[in-house]
């Protein structure tokens, strides 16, 4: 049931990211589970939600082939759905927050994080400078190489929305609302966020 796509590859930055001894995951625009399931190897208890009804109806079935007993699948709006203040141990998001906006699903990813807790971000932002097409330019080595040695693939119909806020939009946000937040850009057009709640 794994494959290989931009977003299933920067999963590894989202996993080591998991604190040791994790309890309590949320998994926000969880998609079809993969990652959600892989969190459930590392945390007592992981909670996926997403908007989508295919992709919820897909991570379940994906649970419960893998005979998954910690995992629970919510589909609903992430910014609507009533989550408590200071709840979940560990926090992340995969390519999806440039669905919502930004500066509200940050605030409120990190309302539901308890002190100490941890969250990681992968995500997606726009170029929209020569500096940003250049840093851009530099990933297609590593595009084309994986296009010969991986089969990219993916459940098919996921939702797909381009990012509107640059590199720079993104990192700044994040700066102001997360204190201390690292801000990466990697490769094959992605940025990761990783950020500890005060204690």
């Amino acid at each position: 049931m794994d494959y290989w796509n931009h977003n299933v590859h920067y999963q590894p930055v989202i996993l080591e990211s998991v604190p040791p001894g994790c309890g309590v995951a949320l998994d926000v625009g969880c998609g079809d589970g993969m990652l959600a399931c892989k969190l459930a190897a590392r945390c007592a208890e992981v909670t996926g939600i997403d908007r989508d009804t295919r992709m919820i109806t897909l991570a379940r079935e994906r649970a419960k082939a893998s005979a998954l007993a910690n995992v629970e699948f919510v589909e609903a709006d992430f910014r609507g759905y009533p989550l408590n203040e200071d709840t979940f141990d560990f926090v992340c998001a995969n390519t999806s927050l440039h669905h919502m906006d930004f500066a509200a699903a940050l605030t409120e990813l990190a309302r539901v994080l308890r002190p100490g807790g941890h969250l990681a971000i992968v995500g997606l932002a726009a170029d929209k400078s020569a500096g940003d097409r250049i840093v851009g330019a530099t990933g297609i080595p590593a595009v084309l190489f994986y296009r010969m040695t991986r089969r990219k693939a993916g459940p098919g119909g996921v939702p797909i929305m381009d990012p509107e806020m640059s590199w720079r939009e993104v990192r700044a946000t994040a700066q102001r609302i997360l204190p201390g937040v690292r801000y990466r850009r990697h490769l094959m057009w992605r940025y990761s966020l990783r950020w500890r709640k005060p204690a």
